[in-house]
């Protein structure tokens, strides 16, 4: 019988990858089930308001965020979130390959960097609040005080860490500079870029909560805020609850667009560990 290697190759190989999807599947979803239900039992004996069941928290998020609310504070504050995270990469990126270039300057600005990061983005909103007033830009540029630090250090050691001996091959075949930094800069450096944006992420959406609590008439952050101070618990929760859904979708669309724009990156590793 004749022996096809590609079919019989691709055959596990498919099945293998269809089965570790299935099982990270059961896993995301059996972990978070598994503390629903454990939640509902402890809250069932739990005397205090402060703990109320999911089914409550399910109402109050239904009440509260399925309709104008949803509009007036979910929307602003995604919009917001949107602003932050695209220019704290168009300034990360930019930056951090200028400097990671240019060693003179990676010298000169490494004091000012490493102070300038030490500072916390929350202690900042005061000063924009004078500055910018109380304002969307303020609440924009608080975000990308703090969320364009891991884009800006991820993107210059990417860059300083280029193959030194690509980087000379490319200038004795007389590849032009631009080129070099498109085809052989950028792509070495984009794992580390990519793996800053992914931790910017999640610093633009704790610093877009936290600019909206202060001084502020809508938002999310404000929302949770007004729950907490006017005791409504469940609404509070459920506000708390859309947020982590907000996180998983962030997550879930940056996998997606990671894996494209890493594919040749995943793709060594696959034939690696093959």
């Amino acid at each position: 019988m004749t022996a096809y290697p590609g079919r019989i190759a691709a055959t596990p190989r498919r099945r293998g990858v269809g089965s570790r999807i299935a099982a990270a599947g059961r896993h995301a979803l059996g972990l978070p089930m598994l503390l629903l239900v454990v939640w509902a039992l402890v809250a069932t004996r739990a005397t205090s308001r402060f703990f109320p069941d999911p089914v409550t928290i399910a109402d109050a998020f239904v009440d509260t965020w399925v309709g104008p609310a949803f509009v007036e504070d979910v929307l602003p504050s995604l919009a917001r979130l949107g602003l932050g995270a695209a220019a704290s990469i168009v300034v990360g990126i930019a930056a951090g390959t200028v400097i990671g270039l240019t060693p003179w300057l990676r010298e000169l600005l490494e004091p000012l960097l490493e102070f300038l990061r030490a500072v916390p983005p929350p202690v900042l909103i005061p000063v924009m609040m004078i500055l910018l007033g109380i304002t969307d830009t303020m609440k924009v540029v608080v975000i990308v005080s703090g969320a364009v630090w891991p884009i800006l250090l991820n993107t210059i050691e990417g860059v300083r860490s280029t193959d030194s001996v690509m980087t000379e091959t490319a200038r004795s075949f007389r590849v032009t500079w631009w080129e070099r930094l498109w085809f052989l800069v950028l792509p070495a450096a984009s794992p580390r870029i990519m793996a800053g944006v992914r931790q910017a992420l999640s610093v633009a959406l704790i610093l877009m909560v936290i600019s909206e609590m202060f001084a502020s008439s809508s938002g999310l952050g404000y929302r949770i805020a007004y729950f907490q101070r006017n005791y409504l618990i469940a609404e509070m929760w459920s506000g708390i609850l859309l947020l982590g859904l907000v996180g998983v979708l962030l997550a879930v669309a940056f996998g997606l667009v990671e894996r494209r724009v890493l594919r040749w990156y995943h793709g060594i590793r696959e034939v690696h560990r093959a």
